[in-house]
């Protein structure tokens, strides 16, 4: 397959992610939390009766297993064989289709999809408007287009915005040791830091304290396979970009989409785009 607009060592190294961490032991109830934090902004009713759309980056298949019973149709799209093989156990039994190929490659018709999403992805791409613009391309005109890309701290104070500097230092020199030294030492740092950290948030939360800038407590609610999972994600891989909420809204409209609404929750930043006409 030729990879176009992907970087191959992030692709080898969700692969290998994926291998590791398919998603089974994560409690379903969980799942089913996280997806409704995703696809809060999502327009269900809107989307036609047997709609056809694609999940692009689809990984494990955890969330195209989910949409998947919403919709006629889902093209799981993936450039990672070791990903897209986790995906079809995942997804199993439901209306799928898998396709091996980049962001700039997907084997679908122009202007074909009644939806599509991209959650988590397009940060770890060389160029994210560039994969936007080939989003909007596969979608028919008024389709919506959910993303989730990192945010870059904006609606943190400084010093959080510090300590994410210095663990950036620390991702720089992981991400480039060999696979499995590289998830010995995110288990390690979920063991250490994330665990820790947000039982501490839990514990201050359950007694009437507010953490919402609480460094990780996002995961105070989350099991340790997750955070295992999200500790390898954020100090194994090879490329990460992060944007400002004004920056991806800027994209989406460069890249043909309007009506741009955010999710004001976390995890930020999830945005939503229909293709203009």
């Amino acid at each position: 397959m030729h990879i176009r607009n992907a970087d191959a060592a992030s692709v080898k190294g969700f692969g290998n992610e994926w291998a590791r961490f398919d998603q089974r032991a994560v409690p379903q109830a969980e799942i089913n939390e996280i997806f409704a934090e995703y696809f809060s902004i999502f327009p269900w009713p809107e989307i036609p009766a047997n709609a056809q759309g694609f999940d692009l980056g689809c990984g494990s298949g955890r969330w195209s297993n989910l949409v998947a019973r919403r919709v006629g149709h889902l093209h799981c799209i993936d450039a990672s064989i070791q990903a897209l093989e986790v995906a079809r156990r995942t997804a199993e039994g439901t209306n799928c289709s898998f396709h091996l190929a980049s962001v700039e490659s997907m084997p679908l018709g122009d202007g074909s999809q009644d939806f599509g999403y991209s959650l988590g992805v397009l940060h770890h791409v060389p160029d994210t408007e560039a994969a936007l613009r080939a989003c909007a391309l596969k979608l028919k005109l008024g389709a919506p287009f959910l993303v989730y890309l990192y945010y870059a701290f904006d609606n943190r104070p400084f010093w959080f915005r510090a300590l994410w500097h210095v663990s950036n230092v620390a991702r720089h020199v992981i991400c480039r040791l060999p696979f499995a030294i590289r998830a010995r030492i995110a288990d390690c740092i979920a063991a250490l830091l994330y665990w820790p950290l947000a039982r501490l948030a839990r514990l201050v939360e359950t007694r009437g304290g507010n953490v919402r800038a609480f460094p990780l407590s996002y995961y105070r609610t989350l099991s340790f396979y997750t955070m295992r999972t999200d500790a390898l994600d954020r100090f194994g891989t090879h490329l990460e970009k992060r944007f400002k909420r004004r920056e991806i809204a800027a994209m989406l409209s460069r890249a043909g989409f309007h009506r741009i609404v955010f999710r004001e929750g976390p995890p930020y930043w999830c945005a939503l785009g229909n293709r203009m006409g």
